[in-house]
């Protein structure tokens, strides 16, 4: 190695290097495309083989003058050289020493500059000899948390005792940033060096075992997973074997009776069943499940063919009517004349009577004597405050906890499918940013 150091001339080609860092003593392959560099790697083959290795300082740059590379390169030997059909090489270079760059002489054919070589400033003592062991302790620690670095490297830098070639060979296989890398390099100080690697490899040391940590985490919880779904699988097995059911088999059973004995629609009892089998192809810990199970439950549960006989009775209609209230002929006028019209029509699609007038002047127990005098349930649903839409409409079931709106939850809570609906305060709604209720 003194022997390749001692042929470096002082005027050498530079070849920029994108996004990487070549130490002293660091054997690398290299992949070489432009132009310009390919020309100064067939004469440097040509001639002693030496040749200057800087970085630069944005990647991007296609063809970096002397103002775009740092100030400190490696003088490398090129030992090897493979041409590619597209007409660029990789080449292996050796590097052989620091050097920093003193006067730019050219750029074309490509960069050349004079240099002047740089040895590292090595002190003794306890010190480095305790720096030196840590930072190849804390190192080979690192090895047994990165898979791709091979074990024998770990020997290798164990046996390096020169401590500035150490600190390189770290420095080399370490996860740093394009500044950390050439901080290493322009640092001649290997004291200074250890110190500062011994920091940046603890940072690293940090985040691969916070990695590992949560890999072993989420390994656990997967095999955890898997265990459990095989001791439910072998539990279902035992059951049949006993002729017995497990809770959630009763469960879906349960919910497909309900579905059957519900006598729903053609199209809703479709779609009931096919949330069903999507229930029982989920695992019941899923956000889904619940939602799911929350749907079913409420399709099932509504009066889908359960409804009171009308009693279109005039004569006991009035006398509900004198019963309950004092005076307001109009009013029960109206209403009379509204049931006898749908005694005489009974498919008529009616209008809805409206009852205005102050509180307290009996309009929601009008609606009542009417649910009375017909002989159906009454669902009184106070609509003063509501600013949501969803309130009466109702949620999207991608929403967690969403809920019908307040008519099928009156319809549900009647068990009738034709209750007397009283909209009460319907002046009292407001619309806000989130819609506006009267649209529904």
């Amino acid at each position: 190695m003194n022997a390749d150091i001692e042929r470096i001339p002082s005027e050498i080609p530079i070849l920029p290097l994108r996004d990487t860092v070549i130490y002293p003593n660091m054997i690398a392959p290299l992949q070489v495309a432009r132009k310009k560099s390919v020309r100064l790697v067939d004469d440097v083959l040509s001639g002693d083989r030496i040749l200057g290795l800087i970085a630069q300082k944005d990647p991007t740059i296609e063809d970096p003058g002397f103002s775009d590379l740092y100030r400190h390169g490696t003088a490398a030997a090129v030992h090897k050289m493979l041409k590619l059909p597209d007409g660029s090489m990789r080449v292996l270079v050796q590097g052989l020493s620091r050097f920093r760059l003193e006067e730019p002489l050219g750029k074309e054919p490509y960069l050349k500059a004079r240099v002047e070589l740089l040895e590292d400033i090595v002190g003794k003592g306890v010190e480095m000899e305790a720096l030196a062991r840590n930072l190849a302790n804390q190192f080979q620690k690192m090895i047994s948390l990165v898979p791709h670095i091979p074990d024998e490297l770990g020997i290798v830098v164990t046996n390096i005792e020169d401590p500035g070639r150490l600190a390189d060979m770290v420095a080399s296989n370490l996860n740093l940033t394009m500044a950390e890398k050439e901080e290493i390099l322009e640092t001649l100080n290997v004291k200074k060096r250890l110190q500062r690697l011994t920091l940046l490899l603890a940072r690293e040391l940090e985040v691969l075992e916070l990695g590992s940590k949560i890999q072993t985490e989420a390994k656990s919880e997967l095999e955890k997973t898997q265990r459990e779904y095989f001791l439910r699988q072998q539990l279902k097995a035992i059951q049949k074997e006993l002729g017995e059911d497990d809770p959630r088999t009763l469960e879906i059973n349960e919910l497909r009776g309900k579905i059957e004995a519900a006598n729903m629609p053609e199209e809703v009892k479709k779609e009931a069943e096919k949330e069903l089998s999507r229930i029982e192809r989920m695992m019941p810990g899923a956000p889904e499940y619940t939602v799911s199970r929350t749907y079913l439950d409420w399709l099932v549960t509504l009066p889908w063919s359960v409804s009171t006989e009308d009693n279109l009775d005039i004569a006991k209609a009035r006398r509900v009517l004198e019963e309950d209230h004092y005076n307001l002929e109009k009013v029960k006028e109206r209403i009379l004349e509204y049931l006898a019209v749908r005694k005489l029509k009974s498919d008529m699609k009616g209008p809805i009577l409206c009852f205005v007038g102050p509180p307290g002047v009996g309009k929601t127990s009008l609606g009542q004597s009417i649910a009375k005098a017909l002989g159906r349930k009454f669902v009184r649903i106070s609509l003063g405050g509501i600013r949501d839409e969803a309130e009466i409409r109702g949620h999207r079931r991608t929403y967690v906890g969403a809920l019908p709106g307040r008519i099928i939850q009156g319809i549900r809570k009647a068990e009738s499918n034709n209750p007397v609906f009283m909209m009460d305060e319907i002046d009292k709604i407001g619309a806000d940013f989130r819609g506006d209720p009267a649209a529904a």
